[in-house]
């Protein structure tokens, strides 16, 4: 039998190569879907000059046809959301746990992250509190692995099928579809203050951890506990950590609000101007490594539990590779609309556990693409098909671009002389751990591990910082003076009391209603004054400067020379200069400003350098740069008499992070000193 296959040919019509142009369109002639030439795409085809349009107008049709269909469902959660393409690169340090290739010491393997918020729509903002996604699809050579996690190492809830129930809670409420992308209001509460496990999620989110700096300072984490086998056949548990090399930084409150407003595409803005700038955002992957034992406890915290973590004080987190994202997509519908991830999409060496969260995410991640995405081969569209062979047997059905050749499409079978074959351990087959499952009898309950609601936010709360603290303390009030149901408020209190008296008695104090008295077992015991994890924190460390933005103010009377050798110190350092101008007229030196007075704001900017001759300035726009600069604790320096600027500015000649200089050299070297800091907290402290 003759099953020769038609001709390979891209959806685009030119003949399949490895080139990825040939997926582009192809010609320089406007054409139909099927590829024949067009002469007019202005006017449909009528019954003469004034009469009506006729239905034989195929090019009409097909062109109304594919706009009315253009759009698929958008993601119930994560909607929102941007991508990039990158490289992962192995270290080898994963061969005593692991046996997956990718792993392997240089290995490089390509990838795809999508970032994203979890409850807003597509049209949302994207510097809203939420929790963030951070979802890698992994083309290894042994099949595609994707590690979908979040920004927050902790979920709220603790079985998946209470995972409809946290989302409608949390979506829009219905009767009005308001508030978009917001946690503040009631039905939001409602949930958190009557399922208790939810509070430790909850508390990190009304931390700074819940309006992220940039994708490219955020934190990822795996969330479950994963099972690791190496090439003896050994297991243990394990848990996945992102690592930003920038380091972890968030914004202000303020600044998360003005964003919303004047730059809803403030982060993915930022993510694709980075890569463009050849700044390329990274992150070292690790894991802490547990050991395999039949009750899957670690220092008495349950590791099936993803509303607890372990302290890297505990278990350290072992480097065992890392992340680089070079190129932007070409087309976000293409890429990163259409990408599907999958908490099953696992490969040799790595394996799920039992967490409850974790079985529910199984089922669900396929499901929901077959819906938004056409149909079951949602893994044919470019940015999901794998980059290794693909044997599957799986036929036919919506959206099948395959071209499967045999006639007997199932096993065993003798007609295509048995293929396709099964792999065994020699061939890199995937193996299911064999795991002992106890016996029991079929129920719906949870071990008495999960119980403990509140010591892990204690925990959480008693690392932070005393800046941390109080932006913490301005969140709840914020959030729950949102709330209209007392009872909602009242019930929410009461968690606060559970998790810290100083805590609630300070948001009880915003909200004017009394602080209550901890109730929860846990709150009397030594898990009460547990001791702090400095990993938690945000603030005290130094991280290096490379892809930060800094405002360089300038105006007629500012140097030439000095603007040249700001801006080339800038770059020199791998920060971003953006000149900032009175108006858009070139600046001295004939640089046009990309900024100007009128446009920049402090959210923009990691920091401010204002060059001399700005000393006479007097402009409200500038100033309202600088004193939003000031609010938000980012560095600022001035050259030669800008000091008089900043003066006009509101910042007194000692104020912290206000640095003065005589020359540009100076002003520069201290700047980025502050920068690596991230923000000048003690300016805001107290």
């Amino acid at each position: 039998m003759n099953q020769e296959a038609p001709q390979a040919r891209t959806p685009t019509g030119a003949l399949a190569t490895d080139d990825a142009s040939v997926n582009a369109q192809q010609g320089e002639w406007l054409t139909t879907a099927g590829g024949v030439r067009l002469r007019d795409t202005d006017h449909s085809l009528k019954a003469g000059e004034r009469g009506p349009t006729l239905l034989q107008d195929h090019h009409l049709r097909e062109k109304i046809t594919h706009f009315d269909h253009e759009r698929i469902p958008e993601r119930v959660v994560h909607a929102r959301g941007a991508g990039a393409h990158g490289r992962f690169i192995g270290y080898g340090t994963a061969e005593p746990v692991c046996s997956a290739g990718f792993l392997g010491a240089d290995r490089e393997t390509p990838v795809f992250v999508r970032f994203s918020t979890v409850l807003g729509s597509r049209g949302s903002a994207d510097t809203v509190r939420d929790t963030r996604g951070f979802a890698t699809k992994f083309y290894t050579d042994d099949g595609t692995f994707d590690l979908v996690g979040n920004n927050i190492p902790v979920f709220f809830i603790q079985d998946g099928i209470k995972f409809p129930d946290v989302i409608h809670a949390g979506k829009p409420q219905p009767a009005r579809e308001i508030p978009q992308a917001q946690s503040a209001h009631d039905t939001f509460w409602d949930f958190v203050s009557l399922h208790t496990e939810a509070q430790h999620h909850t508390l990190w989110n009304m931390s700074d951890r819940g309006i992220p700096r940039s994708y490219r300072m955020m934190e990822g984490f795996g969330v479950h506990t994963f099972r690791l086998s190496n090439a003896a056949g050994e297991t243990s548990l394990v848990k996945f950590h992102w690592k930003p090399r920038l380091g972890v930084h968030a914004l202000v409150w303020e600044e998360a609000q003005l964003a919303c407003g004047f730059d809803p595409d403030f982060h993915r803005r930022d993510l694709a101007d980075a890569i463009e700038a050849a700044a390329y955002p990274e992150w070292e992957l690790g894991i802490q490594v547990f050991p395999d034992e039949p009750d899957q406890m670690f220092a008495g915290i349950d590791l099936l539990d993803p509303t607890k973590i372990v302290p890297e004080e505990l278990a350290p987190v072992q480097p065992i590779g890392r992340m680089i994202l070079e190129h932007n997509p070409s087309n976000y519908f293409a890429e990163t609309e259409q990408v599907a991830f999958h908490v099953g999409h696992l490969v040799p060496g790595i394996d799920v556990t039992d967490d409850p969260l974790m079985q529910a995410r199984l089922f669900s991640y396929v499901d929901t693409q077959i819906t938004r995405l056409g149909g079951p081969n949602y893994t044919q569209i470019p940015i999901n098909s794998p980059h290794a062979p693909v044997n599957d047997m799986l036929r036919d059905g919506f959206h099948q671009h395959a071209v499967h050749r045999g006639v007997a499409p199932y096993r065993p079978n003798s007609l295509d002389g048995g293929c396709p074959f099964t792999a065994g351990d020699a061939e890199g087959a995937f193996r299911d751990t064999a795991v002992q499952i106890a016996a029991g009898p079929k129920t719906r309950a949870q071990a008495a591990s999960f119980d403990d609601h509140f010591s892990q936010p204690r925990l959480f709360w008693r690392s932070m910082t005393p800046v941390e603290r109080e932006h913490i303390v301005a969140a709840y009030s914020f959030e729950l003076g949102k709330v209209n149901d007392q009872a909602v408020k009242e019930r929410q209190l009461q968690c606060l009391a559970n998790i810290d008296p100083t805590l609630c008695a300070r948001v009880a104090d915003a909200l004017g209603l009394p602080a209550p008295d901890a109730t929860a077992p846990e709150a009397t015991t030594e898990a009460a004054d547990p001791a702090p994890s400095a990993a938690l924190s945000m603030i005290g460390a130094t991280w290096p400067v490379e892809g930060r933005l800094v405002g360089v103010v300038a105006c007629a009377e500012s140097p030439a020379d000095e603007i040249a050798r700001i801006r080339g110190a800038l770059v020199e350092a791998g920060i971003t200069p953006l000149l900032i101008g009175p108006t858009g007229a070139p600046l001295p030196g004939g640089l046009p400003p990309q900024r100007t007075f009128a446009t920049a704001r402090s959210i923009e900017y990691d920091a401010v350098l204002l060059a001399s001759g700005t000393a006479e300035r007097d402009d409200k726009e500038l100033r309202l740069l600088l004193s939003e600069c000031l609010r938000h604790a980012k560095p600022i320096a001035g050259v030669g008499d800008a000091d008089q600027a900043l003066v006009a500015g509101g910042m007194a000649p000692r104020t912290a992070g206000v640095v003065l200089a005589e020359d540009a050299e100076q002003a520069l070297t201290r700047l980025i000193e502050l920068l690596a800091t991230h923000r000048v907290w003690e300016r805001v402290a107290g």
